[in-house]
């Protein structure tokens, strides 16, 4: 499908258009790959600085974790578009007879299970990225702190427009169980790492805009 090599102006074009994909996955994939990789700019921008020599080990560590993300990201951006076209076509099948009843249920339970999945994952590496940029805010360079604070930011977002992606799945699924444990995870990341990130931007805006008195 290529939504994660073609420019930016056709994604966003395609994004805002009637074409079901891409769409909130993602979207959300894509914003928490720019979130980590503003992370990834600050251990850039702090290794090899004389200033950061303590923690010149810990950046580079970072930085490796950090690319991998931003691929593994990435590519979640081709994975979400690939398990809504079976979903989509689930949708659609026939369902006059008992017999295409039971067979579409039986295929939606399938692809519903397989789209809760892909944003699932982003959902895991955008708390990944979150404790990282964590790190960088707290270690990396002053000169780019803005940059970490944005990289929080965003990956919120991510976290929580995944999770909305997770929720529409489990909502149709008959399997209530496997539903509840989606949900249950999801609701799990949220409660963790999005109070991680407010932490984190209120950390950097503090630093830059001190309370006057």
């Amino acid at each position: 499908m290529g939504y994660s090599t073609i420019p930016v102006n056709e994604f966003v074009s395609k994004l805002g258009s009637k074409d079901p994909t891409p769409g909130g996955g993602g979207a959300s994939a894509l914003v928490g790959a720019l979130g980590i990789a503003l992370g990834n700019m600050v251990a850039h921008l702090t290794i090899g600085k004389k200033k950061y020599a303590s923690v010149e080990l810990d950046m580079l560590e970072l930085k490796s974790k950090a690319s991998n993300l931003q691929d593994e990201l990435v590519t979640l951006i081709e994975r979400d578009a690939e398990v809504f076209a079976p979903l989509a076509a689930a949708y659609s099948m026939p369902r006059d007879t008992q017999e295409q009843k039971a067979e579409r249920e039986a295929v939606m339970e399938r692809v519903l299970n397989k789209a809760c999945q892909v944003p699932m994952e982003i959902m895991e590496k955008v708390c990944q990225s979150l404790e990282l940029v964590r790190e960088t805010a707290q270690k990396g360079s002053a000169a780019a702190i803005s940059d970490a604070g944005d990289a929080a930011v965003f990956c919120k977002a991510a976290l929580q427009g995944a999770s909305l992606n997770v929720y529409i799945n489990t909502r149709s699924m008959k399997d209530r169980e496997r539903a509840a444990a989606y949900n249950a995870r999801a609701d799990e990341l949220l409660e963790k790492y999005c109070p991680m990130a407010d932490e984190i931007f209120e950390s950097v805006k503090s630093r830059l805009y001190p309370a006057e008195g």
